[in-house]
This record gives C-alpha cells, structure tokens and sequence, in this order.
C-alpha cells in the first residue's frame, strides 16, 4: 500500500489540492505546500510550484462556479489591481527571504486562519 501511495503522490497531491480549490478558494495552496516539502522540494520551490498548480485549478473553479452564477464578478473584481501588486510584492519578498523563516510565517497563517475558523 504504501509503495502504491509513493507512485501515485502527485496524483493524490493534485487530487486533494484540487477539492480544497473548488470548495474553499485558493485554498489548494494550504494542501499542497506541506505535502511539496514532504516530498522533499524546498520550502520556497514547494510554495511557488503550490502557486503554478493553483492558477489551474482555479481557472477550472471559475468555469464552474461561471456556469451555476455562483458570484458576482463586479464584485470579484475590485480585489484584482491591488491582488496583482500584492501577488508580484509576494513573489519579490519570496526571493529575498529565508526559507526557514518562511516555513515559520507560513505556518503562523495556517494556525490563525484555523483558529479564526473554530473561533466563528
């Protein structure tokens, strides 16, 4: 069994990212990071790969939440100019920092998002 999980990891990793996309957002990214570094890519390979693998997924969610007019574009779309610079500041500050570090912030964020979670 535990052979047939290391062949097919990868499928198991976009599997569970993909489901974590489509029911809550981006958060495909929070699956995947942990199980990239548990794979053995480094803390800063395994979050921006986390983030190419996440682009797809969610254009796939877009489609079907476009289909059942599951949100409001209008709506959607006043987060986009500041996203993008906040998106392109991310990945500059990603280059400059260490991965140790980033593993600690990441870490902080999955804590806090949870406990805001249980607290609501």
């Amino acid at each position: 069994m535990k052979k047939l999980i290391k062949k097919y990891y990868f499928y198991i990793i976009g599997a569970l990212a993909g489901i974590a996309n489509g029911m809550f957002g981006a958060g495909g990214g929070m699956i995947v990071v942990p199980l990239l570094t548990h794979a053995g890519f480094d803390q800063k390979k395994a979050q921006a790969t986390s983030i190419s693998i996440t682009v797809f997924l969610s254009v796939i969610s877009l489609f079907v939440y476009t289909l059942k007019q599951s949100f409001s574009l209008y709506d959607a779309l006043k987060y986009v100019p500041m996203g993008l610079l906040g998106a392109g500041a991310g990945a500059l500050i990603l280059k400059k920092i260490s991965p140790k570090y980033l593993r600690i912030v990441f870490a902080f964020i999955l804590i806090i998002s949870g406990v805001r979670l249980i607290i609501r």
